[in-house]
């Protein structure tokens, strides 16, 4: 396995989840993006997609699986989440129930890494 091309699939996919935060939570850091939902749209959606697309594909191609893609994408969205949600809108996260979470996505994408499928 490639860790450059883990590494990169990683980062990818983290900025993609970051654009995507951004669309959605956007109109609650700022409030001028409440009238601009087309706008915001296509401001966000276009960065995430082309991110997604290559993290995707640098996954696949490194895990020799989608499921492997799939996990490690989910579980870093749950990691991009709670930090920028703390962070731009001040909910905390630290919480149980969230650090629990949190614990388990990164657990999550250890399994994924240094796991073996054979």
């Amino acid at each position: 396995m490639n860790y450059k091309y883990v590494a990169l699939s990683c980062l990818l996919t983290i900025i993609g989840h970051i654009f995507i935060w951004f669309q959605a939570n956007s109109q609650y850091v700022w409030h001028w993006w409440r009238d601009h939902t087309l706008l915001s749209v296509f401001v966000y959606s276009v960065p995430a997609g082309l991110c997604f697309f290559y993290g995707w594909s640098f996954a696949v191609q490194e895990f020799n699986s989608v499921w492997s893609a799939r996990m490690i994408g989910f579980a870093l969205s749950f990691t991009v989440f709670p930090i920028l949600t703390w962070y731009l809108l001040n909910e905390s996260m630290f919480r149980p129930k969230i650090l629990i979470c949190i614990g388990l996505a990164v657990l999550i994408i250890l399994v994924q890494i240094f796991y073996p499928d054979k």
